[in-house]
């Protein structure tokens, strides 16, 4: 059995079945991941992604099977859970610093009003330490890059020292340059948490990912970071038909990248 194997299970998900309707959108889903794992979920736009993100952190419940997490029901721990959602709005002419929207990952019910304590203020800072971005604490967020301030937010949902980190497309409003360094942070970061990363984007392959997962509607899970034959067809399915040129067929209208 390998190590993997035998660390604690943080996700666990059991003949998961979902519906909107009468539409089935997860069927099926069996999926575990353990402590200290960095695991990157594909799937194309429509698939269940934002779906199987809402039923970890106990927003939906499955019409049929089981989720848990840390052997729990989602509701009951997901203040143990920090999260990054794929659309964050920080409008321009609000003037908000860095180190306060880290300090917004603090507040919970019963917090009177936007009140910190010395001792928030240094978690703060311990966060942005992590994601390298400490220096920037009086800085508008406004000012960042897009890499910048994914960093910011994840600091924003690394600050209450959660022990599973999911992260919901964290490369959607990052250029294509900026991804790779962007990926360089969570593979560096992956050496002390628990990581979730949701996306469409096969790039997030390179970012230093312990294993994989694909899902559309149905979920394929390789324990080695390498996409397969069987995952590449569930995402964009079996095309197959004849040269126009050679007439020779049927032959893979694509082919698994190496």
């Amino acid at each position: 059995m390998s190590e993997m194997q035998n660390r604690e299970k943080i996700i666990q998900l059991q003949g998961v079945n979902f519906f909107y309707g009468n539409n089935p959108v997860l069927e099926g889903v069996d999926l575990e991941v353990s402590r200290g794992e960095f695991i990157a979920v594909l799937g194309p736009n429509g698939g269940g992604k934002t779906t199987l993100i809402k039923l970890i952190l106990g927003l939906l419940y499955p019409n049929s099977g089981k989720v848990s997490i840390f052997g729990r029901e989602p509701k009951r721990v997901v203040h143990r859970i920090g999260y990054l959602p794929q659309h964050i709005e920080i409008k321009e002419d609000i003037p908000v610093t860095v180190l306060e929207i880290v300090l917004m990952g603090l507040v919970r019910s019963g917090k009177f009003g936007w009140f910190y304590s010395n001792k928030d203020r240094e978690l703060a800072f311990n966060a942005l330490e992590k994601v390298e971005m400490k220096k920037y604490s009086n800085c508008n967020i406004t000012s960042l890059s897009g890499g910048q301030k994914q960093r910011v937010y994840i600091a924003r949902a690394l600050v209450s020292n959660p022990d599973l980190l999911v992260l919901d497309e964290p490369t959607s409003n990052i250029d294509p340059q900026g991804k790779f360094c962007f990926y360089e942070f969570l593979t560096s970061l992956s050496n002390s948490e628990t990581i979730l990363v949701v996306s469409h984007d096969l790039s997030i392959t390179s970012a230093g990912i312990d294993s994989l997962g694909c899902l559309n509607k149905k979920l394929l899970y390789n324990p080695e970071p390498k996409l397969t034959q069987e995952m590449f067809e569930l995402l964009y399915g079996v095309h197959r038909h004849t040269c126009p040129i050679t007439r020779h067929g049927p032959y893979p209208e694509f082919i698994l990248p190496t």
